[in-house]
């Protein structure tokens, strides 16, 4: 199955403490079915102190469930379905169900 979400994609938030929010998509793991937003469902950790970062409390983003992100429309930045479509030239792209823009230019 092709991927719906992919990196780099611009996703709203659906559903959790962050619903509403968007962000960038940093990582997507096909295998547990979750992707990690950029400023979506931060953690604190505590680390401790390496030769290459300092120890204390770091916020960092969690992975959150594709169920519950849906792509930002191009047009107006509302969540949409994606769908895909094979333009003449033979490409397979994803486009916005919601104003049916293409999404992979």
């Amino acid at each position: 199955m092709a991927a719906k979400i992919k990196k780099g994609d611009k996703v709203v938030v659906l559903s959790g403490r962050d619903a509403g929010k968007s962000g960038e998509v940093l990582e997507v793991r096909p295998s547990e079915t979750r992707a990690v937003v950029r400023g979506v469902n931060l953690v604190k950790r505590h680390t401790k102190q390496s030769a290459q970062t300092e120890g204390g409390i770091i916020s960092k983003e969690a992975a959150i469930h594709l169920s519950n992100v849906a792509l930002a429309d191009p047009k107006d930045g509302k969540p949409t379905r994606v769908g895909f479509k094979v333009l003449a030239d033979g490409r397979k792209v994803r486009f916005a169900k919601r104003s049916g823009d293409l999404i992979d230019a």
